[in-house]
């Protein structure tokens, strides 16, 4: 199960790496998103592990991979002009 977390955590930064290159104007800080990308993988391993049990390891990986995609896609922002807070009058 190590090997399986050092994997996720792997694939969670080169999702990282990815996003960070292709989206890089529409995202925040890099170190938001080099820190979101492998905790987001390590946490669907957990959970897919949880749910499948072990003996399931690329399902498991398989889910790493789309929870890591999922929470750095939550990260980006919209496209077009910068949001502007409204002044009080």
């Amino acid at each position: 199960m190590l090997w399986v977390a050092l994997v996720s955590a792997l694939l969670g930064l080169g999702l990282s790496w990815v996003a960070s290159h292709l989206l890089s104007d529409r995202l925040p800080a890099y170190r938001t998103v080099f820190t979101t990308g492998p905790l987001g993988a390590l946490f669907g391993a957990y959970l897919t592990h949880m749910a499948l049990g072990p003996g399931h390891t690329l399902l498991t990986l398989g889910g790493a991979l789309l929870v890591g995609a999922v929470l750095l896609s939550l990260l980006i922002r919209p496209a077009g002009r910068p949001l502007h807070r409204a002044m009080p009058s």
